[in-house]
C-alpha cells in the first residue's frame, strides 16, 4: 500500500469511527498503523503481538474490536477458514484477488484470473443481477501438505 492509500485508509477508518460517536485514540491509531503496514493476512493475536511491541499496555480485545471496526467499516475482509483462526488482509488499494485456501495448514494463496471475473459478470447478467461484491474462496491441501501427506 503507497502512502496516498494509507492515508486514504486512516482517513476513512477515522470517518467512520466517527460517524458511530468513538474517539480517536493513540491506541487505534497503533493497532491501524499495524494493520495496513501488514504485508500479509493476519490474525488478531499475530495483530496484537506486533502492536503490543511498541505498545505494552494494549490489550488482545482492544486489538479484537479494531479490527472489528475495521472489517465493519469495510477496511478490512474477513477470511475464515474451518476452525482455524480468522485472518484479515486489507481491501482498501490493493488489486482484487480470490482465495485458495488449505485446510490443513491454512495457507492462502491469492489467485486472479480473468476468465473467471468475466464469467462472473457474464452469470450475473444473464440473470438480470448488479453485483456488488464477490469473493471466491476454493478450499483443498496446498502442493506442501500434499508432498508431506505422501
Amino acid at each position: 500500500m503507497d502512502n496516498k492509500d494509507k492515508i486514504k485508509f486512516k482517513n476513512t477508518f477515522v470517518k467512520y469511527i466517527e460517524e458511530k460517536g468513538l474517539r480517536h485514540t493513540k491506541q487505534r491509531e497503533a493497532i491501524v498503523d499495524a494493520f495496513f503496514s501488514a504485508d500479509r493476512h493476519i490474525t488478531a493475536e499475530e495483530l496484537f503481538n506486533a502492536v503490543k511491541r511498541k505498545n505494552p499496555e494494549i490489550g488482545y480485545a482492544t486489538v479484537q474490536r479494531n479490527l472489528n471496526l475495521l472489517y465493519e467499516s469495510g477496511l478490512a475482509e474477513e477470511i475464515k477458514i474451518g476452525k482455524q483462526k480468522t485472518k484479515y488482509e486489507q481491501k482498501l488499494g490493493g488489486r482484487h484477488h480470490d482465495h485458495l485456501i488449505c485446510v490443513k495448514c491454512g495457507r492462502l494463496i491469492e489467485v486472479n484470473d480473468e476468465k473467471i471475473e468475466k464469467l462472473q459478470d457474464k452469470l450475473a447478467k444473464a440473470n438480470d443481477f448488479i453485483p456488488i461484491k464477490h469473493k471466491l474462496e476454493i478450499y483443498g491441501v496446498c502442493g506442501d501438505c500434499k508432498s508431506n501427506k505422501q
